[in-house]
């Protein structure tokens, strides 16, 4: 069955690139789930053990609380979401970006993170073909895309989400999907050490802390997948995009010097391109130097 439909998406790669887009709405969907639902959960747990540790009685909850339940409503007016109301991009479109009971604006995160998810995950398709490469990608691709929604949002890398990708993609070096298992290995210690080490300067020389330590994590995850020789790349094209965009956001006055940046999506994006085009962007780089 599977080799069949492998076969067929080799001899229609319209069908294979189809199915990818679809899928990457279906997941998008889902992944605004994780957004915004993986912080709350995460504050709950927080607050149960700070209440074990004092000794408190917690407050039972309501209702389960998770990634599948309870369904998912309108924040307003408590509205519960329909199939026909959860299409992805399209309900957003018919609904006019409004919730059906009560009129509220719905944001706009939710479609585009959809859109944003099937188009990347296009692209992955279409630069790995019918392959295995593909799939570990698109598993990689949407884990950046919640941590960075994630990020933005809170300024939060969770570790529920970098840790095991951090270990697949170890796990995943051991087939040489990628890399090779040193390359990995070593991958995910520079990455940790090299962001580590900046970090302990910065705190050293003015007091403050210039970046999360998820950020680290997220470094060490990309060079476990990627191995060592790409960091140069991630962290010069993150460095870049991040300082362009604080910049712009400066001049704009959209932001100010004292704003706290979330570096985790420069650093996820950097990731992805680096998957996707590393070697040549190595080569234009050192082409530079």
């Amino acid at each position: 069955m599977i080799e069949n439909i492998l076969q067929a998406f080799e001899e229609m790669p319209w069908l294979f690139l189809g199915t990818i887009f679809v899928l990457g709405l279906l997941v998008g969907s889902f992944l605004n789930v994780v957004i915004y639902r993986l912080p709350l959960m995460m504050q709950r747990e927080w607050r149960r053990e700070c209440l074990e540790f004092l000794e408190q009685p917690e407050q039972p909850a309501d209702e389960p609380f998770n990634l599948l339940v309870p369904r998912s409503r309108c924040g307003h007016c408590g509205h519960a979401i329909t199939a026909l109301e959860n299409i992805p991009v399209i309900s957003w479109l018919l609904l006019g970006g409004k919730c059906k009971a009560c009129g509220t604006r719905i944001s706009l995160q939710y479609p585009l993170v959809e859109l944003f998810t099937a188009l990347a995950s296009l692209a992955v398709a279409w630069r790995f073909g019918v392959s295995e490469q593909t799939l570990a990608a698109l598993v990689l691709t949407w884990a950046l895309i919640a941590m960075s929604g994630i990020d933005i949002a809170h300024k939060l890398l969770p570790d529920s989400l970098t840790l095991p990708m951090l270990w697949l993609g170890i796990l995943l070096g051991f087939f040489h999907v990628f890399v090779d298992l040193e390359s990995s290995v070593i991958g995910a210690m520079a990455g940790y050490l090299s962001l580590w080490s900046v970090y302990i300067v910065f705190k050293l020389i003015t007091g403050k802390e210039g970046m999360g330590h998820g950020d680290f994590k997220l470094l060490a995850m990309l060079g476990a997948w990627m191995g060592w020789k790409m960091l140069f790349v991630i962290i010069l094209t993150s460095s870049l995009v991040g300082a362009t965009v604080g910049i712009t956001m400066i001049l704009l006055k959209k932001t100010s010097r004292q704003t706290q940046i979330p570096f985790g999506p420069y650093l996820a994006a950097a990731g992805w391109i680096a998957l996707l085009w590393g070697e040549q962007l190595n080569r234009f780089y050192f082409s530079l130097l």
